[in-house]
């Protein structure tokens, strides 16, 4: 099966770049929300996002048009029915999931792959709320989805051979490095990378260090390209928060999230996308 119609459902900050993943491979993408607004904005971002590519003489001007002209908002996913692959996009939370997963299930034929986005939660639980598990799969992209090359394909307990090849081979169109993993909290990257932010909260809290410096300690020591701290921000804090608790459950304390991630969250500070997390960020 090869996969070149698409419905992206959710176009917040990962939705819509997963929608110019899946255009940028070549797909025809129809994009939906809850609401108008929330369609606008997202494809918003992706024009700017690829303006500034444009801009920076990484992207011809009739490529970003090409890449826009495969994209096509939606009312609702029924106005997507003949797709080969619905993507959700929606809120990290195991409940909402399972529930447009349903929808998905009653709305699309049996051979349409669903796939589900994902840093935590387990694919099988969410295929349980559908009659096609062979064709739910799970998809882990790394934000931001347009820039990050990695994306763990998550192989539930009956997610047929067809469906992950076929995943597979989309991503690999969309040049993304797809790493193909079993349906275990966290997979690789939450997994293993969960503690070390959790500890880079902590090493804030008790006054270590200011955040800046934590994130320059660990550019510098580790060569990595983002501090933690910033790139919590940028994950968005309440994601990580929910990957925290999720991962706690099922491997101890050194993945429980500290009182002061738990509370930024409860004051709305969620990185950039609410203008502060870690740091303050221009409105724009």
């Amino acid at each position: 099966m090869e996969i070149k119609k698409v419905v992206v459902a959710g176009m917040g900050l990962m939705g819509s770049g997963i929608a110019q993943v899946y255009a940028e491979g070549g797909c025809e993408v129809y994009v939906t929300d809850i609401s108008e607004d929330m369609i606008k904005k997202g494809i918003a971002s992706i024009d700017k996002f690829l303006s500034k590519a444009v801009s920076k003489g990484k992207l011809p001007e009739d490529k970003k048009a090409e890449i826009l002209g495969r994209i096509k908002p939606v009312k609702s996913i029924e106005e997507a029915k003949d797709v080969d692959l619905a993507q959700e996009a929606v809120p990290e939370d195991m409940a909402l999931k399972k529930k447009i997963h349903a929808q998905m299930d009653q709305i699309f034929s049996p051979n349409v792959i669903q796939a589900a986005c994902t840093s935590a939660l387990c694919i099988s639980e969410i295929a349980s709320a559908t009659k096609r598990p062979d064709k739910v799969i799970g998809t882990h992209f790394h934000s931001p989805a347009q820039i990050m090359k990695l994306v763990e394909v998550i192989r539930g307990l009956n997610t047929s051979d067809e469906t992950v090849e076929a995943m597979n081979a989309v991503l690999q169109r969309c040049r993304k490095l797809a790493i193909n993993v079993t349906d275990s909290p966290g997979f690789i990257t939450s997994r293993v990378w969960c503690p070390f932010g959790m500890a880079a909260i902590q090493t804030l809290v008790e006054g270590v260090a200011k955040a800046e410096d934590i994130d320059a300690a660990i550019k510098g020591g580790f060569n990595h390209p983002m501090g933690p701290l910033e790139l919590m921000d940028i994950i968005g804090l309440d994601i990580m928060l929910h990957a925290a608790e999720d991962l706690s459950k099922n491997y101890g304390p050194a993945y429980a999230p500290p009182p002061r991630l738990r509370a930024m969250v409860a004051a709305g500070l969620l990185g950039v996308k609410t203008g502060q997390g870690f740091y303050k960020y221009p409105r724009k």
